[in-house]
């Protein structure tokens, strides 16, 4: 399935029971991209250079699949996805709640750390609904006046 699977900190077992308790039936790619993902801590990730780590990896599976198979991760909550533009989402395998920059010239999103940011003046909900989380962006770009 995956080359050198010795150098990843998450065994098959769990990532299997992962998926188990996610609802999620662990097929060959939902445990290799689970693998790839969850390997060394938090990371932000695109469909798209998840596909390519796949490959280089081993595991061969269409970008149409990695699309799927995160979108479905998201839906279950094991991770969370992040919209920065029309073009272009990320998906966080940190799921708690917390902010981003996003540095637009490396396309790289950055967690700000927690409690270093606080949102004010949220309007009161539509009657029926709840706000569910606050997700904010900050876009940063090189300041040429430094360099």
């Amino acid at each position: 399935m995956i080359a050198n699977r010795k150098k990843w900190s998450m065994s098959p077992g769990k990532a299997d029971a992962q998926l188990r308790a996610a609802g999620l039936r662990p097929t060959r790619q939902r445990l290799a991209l689970t693998e790839l993902l969850f390997r060394a801590g938090h990371r932000h990730v695109t469909a798209e250079a998840l596909h390519v780590e796949a490959a280089s990896a081993g595991c061969h599976v269409s970008l149409a699949t990695v699309y799927n198979t995160l979108h479905r991760f998201t839906d279950t909550g094991l991770l969370r996805a992040v919209v920065v533009d029309a073009s272009r989402s990320y998906f966080d395998t940190n799921t708690g709640p917390h902010q981003h920059f996003y540095d637009e010239e490396q396309g790289a999103l950055i967690d700000i750390d927690t409690g270093t940011i606080s949102v004010s003046g949220v309007p009161a909900p539509p009657r029926g609904t709840e706000v569910a989380g606050i997700d904010v962006v900050v876009r940063l770009r090189r300041n040429a006046d430094i360099y």
